[in-house]
């Protein structure tokens, strides 16, 4: 009874979410903001502890430090600044996925076409979505409300 209960809230939060894409988009933008918070603050307090030992290696983490906080800080008052962050690394994805499957289609193992042919048609969508989503942080928070509502049916009719 517990799992179709998280069933059903997964399933009305999903189209919550597709109904209006930013409930999605700005929560997780204020906790990735949060974490990458902290994680900044860590790496300048751990880079001003390094300096004793080495002051190049310190300077380093305060300088990543810093990024650190200027993302989270941009991630927690501009979500747009997450969704194009996040758009860009699909892009990314896909352009390594594209490189992948072209090798395999060119390889002389017959195995790896398939995987290549695969590789590439995948690696096309996730550029053709990391466009979307670099351009529109809306598609984020539809994409953010599908898998909800997704993950909602498959918890609901997939028996242990």
């Amino acid at each position: 009874m517990e799992k179709s209960g998280s069933a059903i809230v997964l399933i009305i939060l999903g189209l919550i979410v597709l109904a209006f894409p930013l409930l999605g988009l700005i929560p997780l933008s204020l906790i990735t903001g949060f974490i990458v918070l902290v994680f900044g603050l860590g790496l300048i307090l751990g880079g001003i502890g390094q300096m004793g030992e080495s002051a190049g290696m310190g300077i380093l983490e305060i300088i990543l430090g810093i990024i650190a906080l200027i993302l989270g800080f941009g991630f927690i008052f501009n979500p747009g600044l997450f969704a194009w962050l996040a758009g860009f690394i699909v892009y990314i994805v896909g352009l390594f996925l594209v490189i992948a499957g072209i090798i395999g289609i060119i390889s002389k193992e017959s195995g790896s076409r398939w995987n290549g042919v695969i590789a590439l048609i995948v690696g096309l969508l996730y550029i053709a979505i990391g466009s979307f989503i670099t351009s529109d942080p809306i598609v984020l928070g539809v994409l953010i409300g599908l898998w909800l509502l997704v993950s909602g049916i498959m918890m609901l009719f997939i028996k242990d």
